[in-house]
């Protein structure tokens, strides 16, 4: 398949994904159309497809006031959170000392300042979850407080380019909460030790999801597994975050369509990436538990094809041949640079299971901290993708997956 027939269907792939499908957030109808387009493309290639099905929970927003007398507060939806009306005494933590001393039962809480300065991680997330940010939960859930308001600043390192951003994402988490700015927060401090009352039309919806895993090659254990999440979160088109990555896969499925090699491919769509339980990764670890030893190497893509700076492979653990393969490969391709190490993505659950992974992604996004000012935001669509550079890398990892040694 030459260049111009890829670049095609990267551009079919990526209206699909971003514009056809509005909403891949995990549990939701267009999360299900996402995985049964995937899974339709690949078997059309000739991959034998398997599905990972697992429950999850759809949310909507149906928006939020506060109000104290006549003054009116603008707050947001925490996702995933219960709704709630309550009418109660407003009360204020700002630092753990204040939360652990307080007395806030039956009370609204305004969480502000270093208490709010970071998303907490949802309460069941193995991956990374600070001791700091389990004890306040610990407390929050202690505390009997009526419902919660998060006064939350600028975090791009942890929330994207959200402002303000959600402290609390975690349908596991069951007391209501919303969130504002910084400056509603200090506007509303005053107010502690008055009455309040908060609206919140916040919904769960039981829903469902699954994994798509494409499969070629030998029928044997070990195998290389090429990943990239298909899910997005809600309010964004999730262009590079992350269907430039499903679309790579996609790619690969057409240029790999002949393997016959002595190695098993696994091209897997994880589904949770940008969700708060995980579900589809933790779906993929539980059925792969005592397999992983078996994977040769993990190629995870995600934030890729972003229209400014090079693509990266970063590289982890790789054994030498590999390596020195994918040097070489890297090296015939101006377009592509050896990546600084990064740690947020799928790859990780690979390298701590001690396998061997490539983390694919852009320049712009792992170097830059100004990127993530579009990740999780309105600003992730098509027109900062270079369709020419998400070919580029499908190429090359054509190239790499066919050339490393059995």
């Amino acid at each position: 398949m030459n260049e111009n027939m890829l670049f095609e269907k990267t551009v079919i792939h990526m209206e699909k994904l971003c514009r056809s499908i509005t909403d891949r957030s995990v549990g939701s109808e267009g999360n299900r159309q996402a995985t049964g387009y995937f899974e339709e493309v690949l078997s059309a290639t000739g991959w034998t497809t398997i599905s990972q099905e697992f429950t999850a929970m759809d949310w909507e927003d149906g928006g939020a006031r506060l109000e104290i007398d006549d003054h009116n507060f603008q707050v947001r939806v925490s996702p995933y959170s219960l709704g709630c009306t309550e009418t109660a005494e407003l009360a204020s933590a700002s630092n753990l000392s204040e939360l652990e001393g307080g007395y806030f039962e039956g009370k609204i809480l305004l969480l502000r300042g270093e208490i709010a300065r970071e998303q907490l991680m949802p309460k069941n997330f193995i991956f990374y979850n600070p001791e700091e940010h389990q004890r306040i939960v610990s407390l929050l859930e202690q505390s009997k407080a009526k419902a919660l308001i998060a006064a939350t600043g600028r975090n791009p390192a942890l929330a994207g380019g959200l402002y303000p951003f959600p402290l609390i994402e975690d349908g596991d988490f069951d007391i209501p909460s919303v969130y504002m700015t910084e400056e509603e927060g200090r506007r509303l401090l005053p107010h502690v030790g008055k009455r309040v009352t908060l609206q919140s039309a916040s919904k769960r919806i039981p829903g469902r999801g699954c994994n798509i895993m494409g499969k070629k090659g030998a029928d044997q254990p070990e195998r290389i597994v090429v990943t990239a999440h298909i899910d997005a979160k809600k309010g964004t088109p999730g262009a590079t975050d992350n269907a430039t990555g499903v679309t790579v896969l996609l790619l690969l499925a057409e240029l790999l369509n002949d393997y016959s090699g002595n190695t098993q491919i696994e091209l897997v769509a994880f589904n949770g990436e940008d969700y708060y339980a995980v579900p589809g990764q933790m779906q993929y670890i539980s059925e792969n538990r005592h397999r992983f030893e078996e994977i040769l190497l993990n190629i995870n893509i995600d934030g890729a094809g972003y229209h400014e700076g090079k693509s990266t492979f970063s590289l982890f653990d790789l054994p030498d041949g590999i390596e020195e393969k994918c040097l070489q490969i890297i090296e015939q391709y101006p377009d592509i640079k050896t990546g600084i190490p990064w740690p947020q993505g799928d790859h990780s659950i690979f390298i701590q299971y001690g396998r061997p992974a490539i983390a694919v992604s852009s320049e712009w996004f792992t170097e830059n901290a100004d990127s993530q000012n579009v990740t999780h935001t309105p600003r992730d669509d098509l027109d900062i993708v270079d369709y020419r550079k998400i070919v580029v890398i499908a190429e090359a990892l054509n190239e790499l997956i066919r050339e490393i040694p059995e």
